[in-house]
């Protein structure tokens, strides 16, 4: 089991040109949707939201984009371009796929199997948990034939793979490459720093095993942006890339995020667990979304109205507008983003 340092110092190297590490406190969130049942709020979901304009400066906010928090998987770009910047040699697909959070469908499994070749291991090398697919109805089909979970079945198996692809081509250990010690743990964490460009706050255990860095969510936006504006050919460009010509790859086939990557041109976009969703366009806007309950019901709508906050056609994004919220099997709500947030109302809720 991984010991997160209490102290983060003894974890990380900082870089001394980025900033300090954003505070550690109960986030000031505030209200980003609202749960519309018959005319009448229902619910509220509390969150934050960051929009950079193309020169990086903050457009719009709402809530605390300053307080410390964990992106989760919405990191994962960043961690792809920290391989890639310490000599991880993928493109197209198996990059994508190495910044993904993946449905565990059977293209990302032969992925996640074809890194390992070039790695010269298997699947008994991951250190990542054990569990099924992610999407359900793979996950569905995966228990009906009987199969059991498994590392290479859970989302995070693709960056695990590139992991040890890096380790074994660096000559670094295998056993611990998870440990945040570990020398491919700190090449991510100098990177995390630079492309936030404020030192980490925390270093914890995701989900899956591996480090986890706590920035804020201005950081992440920043950081996300400077991946998309990166000059072509650099680490950034080539993750950049690789994750929007093969979105499905680094989701899955009904997974929100490739279906904006898809709809609107030259994003780039990545959700995380709890409610966290980053996304920029290649001349450098950028959003960055935390649902504090992580709801998703509220994550997408929110994320959608913050797209057109930064200057993305309402049209292009339609189909981000939440889902209808049901009585008696009619539509009779929504889940609808603050005024504050969304004027025009994307959602067909009134």
């Amino acid at each position: 089991m991984i010991h997160a340092p209490a102290d983060p110092t003894q974890a990380v190297m900082h870089n001394s040109s980025v900033a300090d590490a954003p505070l550690i406190r109960e986030p000031l969130h505030a209200p980003v949707a609202h749960l519309i049942r018959g005319g009448v709020v229902e619910g509220i979901h509390y969150g934050s939201v960051v929009v950079l304009d193309a020169g990086g400066q903050v457009h719009f906010q709402l809530g605390d984009i300053e307080a410390a928090f964990y992106p989760r998987s919405a990191l994962k770009p960043v961690q792809a371009v920290a391989m890639v910047r310490a000599g991880l040699p993928l493109d197209g697909e198996l990059l994508s796929l190495a910044a993904a959070s993946h449905s565990g469908e059977e293209h990302h499994l032969a992925g996640t199997r074809r890194i390992l070749e070039l790695a010269g291991l298997t699947e008994d090398h991951l250190r990542n948990v054990t569990d099924l697919p992610f999407d359900p109805v793979v996950r569905d089909d995966w228990i009906r034939d009987g199969r059991m979970p498994s590392r290479i079945a859970q989302n995070c198996s693709g960056k695990h793979a590139a992991m040890l692809y890096l380790c074994r081509l660096n000559g670094w250990t295998l056993d611990d490459y998870t440990d945040p010690g570990h020398p491919l743990q700190q090449a991510i964490a100098e990177i995390v720093e630079d492309l936030t460009g404020q030192r980490i706050a925390q270093v914890t255990v995701d989900g899956c095993g591996a480090p986890l860095f706590s920035v804020s969510l201005h950081g992440l936006a920043r950081a996300t942006a400077r991946i998309t504006t990166a000059a072509p050919g650099t680490p950034e460009a080539r993750v950049a890339d690789a994750m929007r010509e093969h979105a499905e790859m680094a989701s899955g086939s009904g997974r929100d995020v490739a279906a904006q990557m898809r709809a609107v041109p030259g994003l780039l976009a990545k959700d995380g667990f709890e409610g966290v969703h980053v996304a920029a366009l290649a001349d450098g806007r950028a959003v960055a979304v935390k649902i504090a309950d992580g709801a998703n019901r509220a994550r997408i709508p929110v994320a959608a109205a913050a797209l057109a906050r930064a200057g993305v056609d309402p049209e292009l994004l339609s189909e981000f507008a939440g889902e209808p919220l049901l009585g008696g099997g009619e539509p009779v709500g929504c889940v609808r983003p603050v005024r504050a947030l969304d004027p025009v109302t994307l959602s067909a809720c009134a």
